[in-house]
């Protein structure tokens, strides 16, 4: 997935949390049942949570090559670097040694081909840690791995000596000692202060080489690993090509590998659908749109194929038309050939998109004003519009730490309460913020205007970015009724039928509310909600820009004018969307035909329009915005402008709208992807966000930072950590600490659940649902899609026989 619901709308990296941010690692807490859920329940969200095509060993061919798609080339090759990536992470799972995994319900498994044995042999007075290191493991110079490697890592990593690099120490630093036990094999390691989260360390291990001297850290792993122990090897890194070559390693002492290399190809996720009907890729992670376009590849060209925009303007003179149809669709058809050899396995992937609540400042710094946003929210509904349309499980997340399906996973959302209007507004009252009466009319709104509750102006439109607007900045001549179009009357709208349709507008009157669902945009299947809205607006935009020129009288010049050119366009484009998607040419991604970017602009535009709660019956009753010392509550909620973030946004709109039912209203801001999360999230220039964390099996060390209570700098500045939310307290810092020193499993997981608890009683992240995880494989692939929490095994991925 390349949205900007991760921060910095990429998978950027963050503190190194394992290795990049957004790199799911796993911790272990182990209890004798499942907190919170069935084991049905269990169950079902395990299914969920990995899609692979699983097959055993022996049904693989030997050899192959598999071209991987990575988002970027790898900054570095040492994973405990600042700027280490998802890539860094892919690789250094293939090529070095994990002492533990990570399995699909997010649990560590003891990896067998480096570790004998690794458990707590002493635990008073000292934590000691005994690993007995699997006697074939050696490095691929042909050197064993033994206990100096270890001591090695643990030197560079442990904090103590600032001429390494080092982009965290977290678990390094509570070592005492790092020794050789009984043999070379055999490592003991002593703590000075306890460690719940030991299995977390020495994992990837670096080589004596590598660690043993700053400046082999610090520079020598960042474009090539001489040394590797692993099912692979770094064979090349060709950045001319944008790709990293690991060839399978011939001193390997596991199960061999079954392919002859791996190529991770830097590909953006804009270019992947391209890649895709190219066959030119064999994994690529993807949105939504790309899955759809896979999907639809394998329909019978006789179920609906694609019109082509020729086909559609065939006529008397349209034989170069018509020749040119049939080659775009000679074009079609060779790229649904290619697109019928790939899959798309989904899961729920171990990251979760959360509303971000801005509390170092302003209204929000208050937890009345926090705690009402949070339980003005739907987050089924939120839910529901992102995983449901994919058939993916869509409860929304109960856990900021744990995600669903994994292991000793359980809702702690009633420490904040769940969706009560009534509440919130109660929460809003309690905290000054008032409304003056009920639902009323806006003074000196015209009856029946759009008047979106939560934007800017009458408009709907955002300031911010002047593709929403319309006709202010244009200039059409054309002042007759004869080009609007015609969408009320178009019998095709399935959110029409059945219905009593009013009659049409006097002067004065108003159309009645859209009554349509919120679009899906990008949403695979979604075709059907996405046309029946966006027809729907047009035919109420035509109706009022029909009853603006009415009032307009012919004075060019006035408001209303320019009200109803407005209007009018904005029922163009709506109903020219739709036309788009039921004649199967939008949206689209680059590379699948036609002016993809022009589509998906449109129909977006029109769904932001759509979106915006409209008068009913003639009437503008809207709800009161809620107000102290006169002032109403306004809330700037940042979202992220790029091609990839169109769900998001969607999923922003929905929550505008929830809020504005509450009276709060909310300025929607659209930032470029280059300055979401740097200057916007990090940078604390917000009020409300949408980003994503990823799970972890570590929380007690990795989720620490991300909600850790923000502290004073000399300066004057917060240090925030990863805490963007400046919402933290000193009892949930605490919580962190015990649980991290808590070496009985059981109470530690309490600890955490704990923590948990209070993290929904702050009010400052509010879980909405876990992420998609859509890959594109290979139909021919096996042991490779969407992993979920668990670690791949590069040396079992492979094609059928």
């Amino acid at each position: 997935m390349t949205d900007h619901d991760h921060p910095a709308g990429r998978r950027a990296v963050c503190r190194r949390r394992r290795c990049a941010a957004l790199i799911a690692a796993g911790v272990l807490l182990p209890l004798p049942a499942l907190a919170g859920c069935s084991e049905d329940d269990r169950e079902a969200s395990v299914a969920a949570s990995q899609d692979i095509a699983p097959a055993p060993r022996s049904a693989l061919k030997n050899g192959g090559t598999l071209r991987w798609a990575v988002d970027a080339m790898p900054g570095t090759l040492n994973a405990f670097q600042s700027d280490a990536d998802a890539t860094t992470a892919r690789i250094a799972g293939a090529v070095l040694p994990s002492m533990f995994t990570i399995d699909a319900s997010g649990r560590p498994q003891r990896n067998a081909d480096y570790l004998d044995a690794a458990d707590i042999s002493t635990r008073d007075p000292k934590q000691v840690v005994t690993y007995k290191i699997n006697p074939k493991a050696r490095w691929s110079d042909g050197t064993a791995i033994t206990a100096a490697d270890f001591v090695a890592q643990w030197t560079a990593l442990r904090g103590k000596d600032n001429a390494f690099w080092t982009a965290r120490n977290a678990g390094y630093d509570r070592i005492g000692k790092v020794e050789q036990g009984a043999n070379a094999h055999e490592v003991k390691v002593t703590f000075a202060r306890p460690y719940a989260d030991w299995r977390s360390l020495f994992t990837p291990l670096y080589p004596k080489s590598v660690m043993g001297s700053a400046n082999a850290f610090n520079d020598g792993a960042r474009e090539q690993l001489k040394v590797g122990a692993g099912p692979f090897l770094v064979q090349e890194r060709d950045t001319e090509e944008s790709r990293v070559i690991l060839a399978r390693n011939p001193k390997w002492w596991g199960a061999p590998a079954k392919l002859n290399r791996i190529v991770l190809q830097s590909l953006p996720g804009d270019k992947r659908a391209a890649a895709l009907a190219e066959g030119s890729v064999d994994v690529a992670a993807v949105d939504q749109i790309a899955a759809k376009r896979v999907a639809s590849a394998r329909r019978p060209a006789s179920s609906g194929s694609p019109r082509t925009p020729a086909e559609g303007n065939a006529g008397p003179q349209g034989n170069g038309n018509r020749a040119g149809a049939r080659t775009d669709a000679r074009a079609a058809a060779a790229e649904n050939s290619v697109l019928r050899g790939y899959t798309i396995r989904k899961a729920l992937e171990p990251a979760y998109t959360q509303l971000a609540l801005n509390g170092s400042s302003g209204p929000l710094a208050d937890d009345r004003v926090r705690r009402a946003v949070a339980r003005a929210l739907d987050r089924q509904a939120l839910a529901d519009t992102v995983l449901k349309p994919l058939d993916l499980p869509s409860k929304p997340l109960g856990s900021h730490l744990l995600m669903a399906g994994q292991y000793g996973y359980a809702d702690h959302s009633d420490a904040l309460g769940d969706q009560d209007a009534g509440a919130a507004k109660a929460l809003l009252a309690d905290a000054g913020w008032k409304s003056d009466g009920a639902d009323h009319q806006q003074a000196g709104q015209k009856a029946g205007a759009p008047a979106p509750d939560g934007y800017p102006d009458e408009d709907g439109d955002e300031p911010s970015d002047d593709r929403y607007a319309g006709d202010r900045y244009g200039d059409e001549s054309d002042e007759s009724d004869e080009d609007m179009p015609d969408g009320d009357s178009d019998d095709r709208n399935p959110a029409r039928a059945g219905r009593v349709h009013a009659g049409a507008p006097g002067r004065g009157d108003r159309p009645a509310a859209a009554e349509a669902p919120l679009s899906f945009t990008g949403a695979v299947g979604s075709e059907v909600q996405q046309s029946a809205l966006l027809r729907q607006s047009a035919s109420f935009y035509k109706q009022a820009a029909a009853s603006e020129k009415a009032d307009a009288d012919g004075d060019t010049g006035s408001a209303a004018y320019a009200k109803y050119k407005r209007y009018k366009k904005r029922a163009a484009e709506a109903l020219g969307a739709a036309e788009l998607i039921e004649t199967g040419q939008g949206p689209q991604l680059p590379g699948s035909g036609g002016h993809p970017g022009a589509r998906h602009a449109a129909v977006e535009r029109a769904a932001d329009a759509a979106a915006a709660p409209r008068p009913a019956d003639g009437k503008t009753s809207r709800i009161a915005a809620v107000k102290k010392n006169g002032k109403p509550l306004t809330l700037r909620f940042v979202l992220p402008d790029g091609a990839g973030s169109e769900q998001l946004r969607t999923v922003g709109r929905r929550i505008a709208s929830m809020l504005g039912k509450i009276g709060i209203q909310t300025s929607l801001q659209r930032v470029s992807d280059a300055s979401y999360f740097q200057d916007h999230i990090a940078g604390g220039d917000y009020d409300l966000a949408l980003y994503s964390w990823p799970g972890t099996a570590y929380p007690a060390t990795d989720a620490r930072p991300i909600y850790a209570k923000p502290q004073p700098a000399p300066d004057g500045s917060l240090t925030v950590e990863q805490n963007y939310t400046r919402v933290g307290t000193d009892h949930i810092d605490q919580l962190f600490d015990q649980a991290a020193s808590e070496l009985d499993e059981g109470a530690a997981h309490t600890l955490v659940a704990q923590a948990d608890a209070r993290i929904w009683a702050a009010a400052g992240s509010i879980p909405l649902y876990q992420r998609p995880e859509l890959v594109a494989t290979k139909k021919s692939l096996a042991n490779v899609g969407a992993f979920g929490f668990a670690t791949p095994r590069f040396q079992d991925i492979g094609y059928q026989k």
